[in-house]
């Protein structure tokens, strides 16, 4: 790629800043980004968490290792994924933990298995560490030794939400190379569902509805809007925020509020 993924720019915010947030829209636990030693990462909000990789150079492997160890406490299970999925969906993420009923998730999606867009049982930390200090690096090797569930693409969209959603399981979509980066910024940002209420309901500007926007800010500002103090939005009618990196996707409905009082 030429240079670090997750600090790749992605309609104003980045790689690693829309996947962590996806996840986080995702998911009840924490979210953990592995990293190597003092490798260096764009901002993020401030209830991520940080591992670094034991040994550097070690690959997934060792980073799943890692990353379910932190969390092996807190949680029987985990989504994994690579940084580089700009299109990664909550409900393809929910669809695969529906599927988790052993150790791990292996998809065979849009022709391709997905080790790096699935679940794995917290329980596989110690395996996947002893796997890395014998140098068994390939993550295939995991699969024949643990309770795999094989699931493909008919079983994965048999799920009618992420049907709807995400039809094509866009949300597998990597960026490896810089022409497929290129190519995934070139198309168009989500279709979002934006309101107002109250006093901002009553200003001029673009009319509410329909827009395309990939994160917060940008639907705010489509609606002729800006996130400061006197505003926040409503995600989906439940999560309050007014953060204008915050990733949006497909099907979400967001609303803004005066944040004043009476407003």
């Amino acid at each position: 790629m030429g240079t670090a993924k997750a600090t790749l720019e992605w309609h104003g915010s980045t790689l690693l800043r829309r996947t962590a947030g996806v996840l986080a829209r995702s998911v009840d636990g924490p979210v953990v980004v592995v990293r190597a030693p003092a490798q260096p990462l764009p901002p993020l909000p401030g209830d991520v968490e940080f591992v670094d990789d034991p040994v550097e150079g070690l690959g997934p492997v060792q980073g799943i290792a890692a990353g379910l160890a932190a969390v092996g406490e807190r949680a029987d299970a985990a989504f994994v994924c690579s940084t580089d999925l700009p299109f990664l969906h909550p409900a393809y993420i929910l669809r695969v933990i529906d599927l988790l009923d052993g150790d791990a998730v292996l998809p065979y999606a849009r022709g391709h298995r997905q080790p790096l867009a699935t679940a794995y049982s917290t329980k596989l930390a110690p395996v996947l560490a002893e796997m890395a200090d014998d140098r068994q690096l390939k993550l295939g090797q995991l699969f024949e030794r643990c309770r795999t569930r094989r699931t493909d693409d008919a079983e994965l969209l048999a799920d009618p939400r992420l049907r709807h959603l995400d039809p094509d399981l866009d949300s597998v979509v990597n960026v490896n190379e810089p022409a497929e980066y290129r190519a995934a910024r070139d198309r168009p940002a989500p279709e979002v569902v934006v309101q107002r209420f109250g006093a901002l309901a009553r200003r001029g500007g673009p009319a509410p509805g329909a827009v395309r926007a990939a994160t917060l800010g940008s639907a705010a500002a489509a609606v002729g809007l800006e996130l400061d103090r006197h505003v926040v939005a409503a995600l989906n009618g439940d999560q309050i925020t007014r953060d204008p990196e915050t990733p949006l996707v497909a099907g979400d409905s967001v609303a803004f509020l005066s944040a004043d009082a009476g407003g």
